[in-house]
């Protein structure tokens, strides 16, 4: 396969993204009067940022007070919604395991704003349950009450006015690449494109490289992508590659989500090769977590599991057998009728990572029989949470 570098290929000013992108620049420098995707910054928003401080810069660390605080007016503004799901940690029996700090992982795909209310017609779910101005508190309650050292995220169309100045001033940095062609594009009044961002807790980790990169099929480039950042623990000093995806939707798409997860796993068995040679270690932790929209019957799924990287799924430990996926880890009800599925996942390397703890699944009576998105839960898919440990070397 020919090298290819990464999406700031895409950097042609004559391209269709990056007119897109001037069309969607013009509409946040002079926005409409009303905007149904929820642009603008809401009063809750305003007081959350005020409480975080006016300084832009982003705080040093993470920092436990205004996660609280933050947390803390995220439930005040949804006192009149349903209780989120309740869910606990499953902990596992690792008597073996390196005496370091877990490091707690999230993979979520967050429903984008634009496709949730003009594009995906969840039928069940209330209008009125996707305003942004609500649900943006639910994403946010979420991400705060689990704290994640490492956040990854799928649908991310309201990165640049939400997520990433709320987590910068709470001490997170965070990555982000759209889609060439989202179709959050298309839906009128959206906030721009949709795409995958990573964001890692500055005190916990130092950073040594990030790339975005766009999927190939056949060594022709798609619209999914993956941002891949390499870190180093700032507690044990241990090197950690990881990287976010959302692979392509929608059935009859198989062969598709096949090539192109062959071709993340290609260039990250390139990454890993040079950061061994260029670390001097020859076993560098890997970590991918992404919506990859296929059942764990598919081939794209069998490569991950086969894969030379030695790639074992975190989920599968909430199983007796430790060798089955959830149910579900997506449960929607659209027009063209209901869904359950395993779609989403968080891969890591056997041999130098430990799985401590996960996160388990609401059941069914807890998910309600209208499904998902919802007035307690912001999504249409769960979110994936772990605690890892490196492993010792031998």
């Amino acid at each position: 396969m020919p090298h290819r570098s990464p999406i700031n290929a895409l950097s042609d000013p004559s391209s269709s993204w990056n007119v897109k992108r001037s069309r969607w620049n013009e509409r946040l420098l002079c926005p409409p009067a009303v905007c149904p995707m929820g642009g603008g910054a809401t009063r809750l928003y305003s007081t959350l940022t005020q409480s975080l401080g006016s300084n832009s810069s982003p705080r040093p660390y993470l920092d436990p007070h205004h996660l609280d605080e933050l947390l803390r007016q995220c439930e005040e503004a949804l006192r009149d919604r349903p209780p989120r799901l309740h869910r606990q940690f499953v902990h596992l029996n690792n008597d073996n395991g390196a005496p370091n700090s877990p490091v707690r992982v999230m993979q979520w795909n967050i429903l984008a704003q634009a496709l949730g209310e003009g594009v995906d017609n969840f039928v069940r779910c209330p209008l009125d349950a996707l305003c942004w101005s609500q649900r943006k508190c639910l994403l946010l309650e979420e991400i705060l009450t689990y704290r994640p050292h490492i956040l990854c995220l799928q649908e991310v169309d309201h990165y640049y006015d939400t997520f990433e100045p709320v987590l910068a001033g709470l001490g997170y940095s965070g990555h982000f690449c759209p889609k060439p062609y989202s179709p959050c594009l298309d839906v009128e009044g959206n906030n721009g494109p949709d795409g995958c961002a990573l964001f890692y807790d500055r005190s916990r980790f130092e950073l040594l490289d990030s790339t975005s990169t766009r999927l190939y099929a056949i060594m022709i480039p798609t619209n999914q992508v993956a941002v891949v950042t390499t870190l180093r623990c700032r507690i044990t000093g241990n090197f950690v590659c990881v990287a976010v995806t959302h692979l392509k939707a929608r059935s009859g798409w198989e062969w598709l989500r096949s090539a192109q997860g062959s071709d993340l796993l290609w260039q990250l068995q390139n990454l890993t090769n040079k950061l061994s040679a260029g670390l001097g270690d020859d076993n560098i932790p890997l970590l991918i977590c992404g919506d990859f929209n296929a059942v764990p019957t598919e081939d794209v799924y069998r490569h991950f599991a086969v894969s030379p990287l030695g790639l074992d799924s975190a989920y599968k430990k909430l199983s007796q057998d430790g060798s089955t996926e959830p149910k579900y880890t997506s449960w929607k009800i659209r027009a063209t009728g209901e869904c359950c599925s395993t779609l989403d996942y968080i891969w890591y390397t056997k041999d130098t990572l430990r799985v401590n703890a996960v996160l388990d699944m609401p059941t069914e009576e807890q998910i309600g029989p209208d499904r998902l998105p919802s007035y307690s839960y912001p999504s249409d898919h769960l979110s994936l949470v772990c605690d890892f440990t490196f492993r010792e070397k031998e």
